[in-house]
């Protein structure tokens, strides 16, 4: 614990100074490298007006495959020696949802199709998966934080969400114009709000398809603090987005995430 506090303390001072963020909403889609979203047609709301609106990690990875290490990253600084999409999962250890509540701070888990708020279970219908939902794996996470997604209840907002798609609609199992008319219906209302908030909208992806190697996707950030239309060509997986995440509240990092840097080069 002291080794990780040290190495936060020295990564804090090393890195550009972040924005003032009082919100952040993270949506994770499914399984895309980043040449099939960046630039494809399909994903017309994603080019024409989302990477427009924020910025672009140009250089932005997965950590492994398949999908749930990628996600128990994201969320816990770690994918807990975790290789499989096996299911039920339980850990004691900290994670971004227990450091928030230290600080006197929200989270809450978005899933859609989720079938009741607090479900505990693996799949539902085959379209709820909880291999997408980490927090659900956690033992001191309340059931109370894990909630069905009818879009976001704005204004009563906590200060950290994950947002994740159906098992469609994030792409895994349907069409990357399926999942982008999902964002361009689910996204504006975030970025709205978000806009006289501080609130700062991450959308990522969990993977990159394993043919194509490199494990790159695409990551975009939109939010006031951000410049419009840049880009960024910094390193970044998702053990940096979530340190980046935990330095705009001023979290102790975790595990494999204090080795990583914060985001640079984008913020107004």
């Amino acid at each position: 614990m002291l080794l990780a506090v040290v190495l936060s303390t020295l990564l804090a001072t090393a890195s550009p100074a972040l924005p003032n963020v009082s919100y952040v909403t993270v949506v994770v889609m499914e399984n895309r490298n980043y040449n099939s979203i960046v630039g494809n047609d399909d994903a017309s709301y994603i080019n024409a007006t989302l990477i427009r609106q924020g910025a672009l990690l140009r250089n932005s990875r997965g950590v492994t495959h398949p999908s749930q290490p990628n996600y128990l990253a994201l969320f816990a600084g770690s994918t807990q020696a975790v290789t499989s999409d096996a299911c039920p999962l339980n850990f004691p250890s900290a994670n971004l949802a227990s450091r928030l509540a230290a600080a006197g701070k929200r989270f809450v888990g978005w899933s859609e199709s989720l079938p009741h708020d607090g479900y505990e279970g693996c799949f539902e219908d085959s379209v709820y998966a909880r291999k997408h939902a980490p927090w659900v794996d956690f033992a001191k996470i309340p059931a109370s934080a894990s909630l069905v997604y009818h879009g976001l209840p704005v204004p009563n907002m906590p200060e950290v969400s994950f947002v994740v798609p159906n098992l469609c609609n994030d792409m895994h199992d349907c069409s990357t114009r399926r999942g982008d008319s999902w964002l361009a219906k689910n996204l504006p209302p975030i970025i709205a709000w978000n806009a006289t908030h501080a609130g700062l909208l991450i959308v990522t992806w969990d993977e990159a398809d394993p043919d194509y190697g490199g494990n790159r996707i695409p990551t975009i950030l939109v939010g006031p603090m951000v410049k419009p239309g840049s880009e960024s060509l910094q390193y970044v997986d998702h053990y940096g987005v979530l340190r980046t995440i935990e330095s705009f509240f001023g979290l102790p990092c975790i595990a494999k995430d204090c080795r990583a840097a914060t985001i640079s080069g984008i913020w107004q």
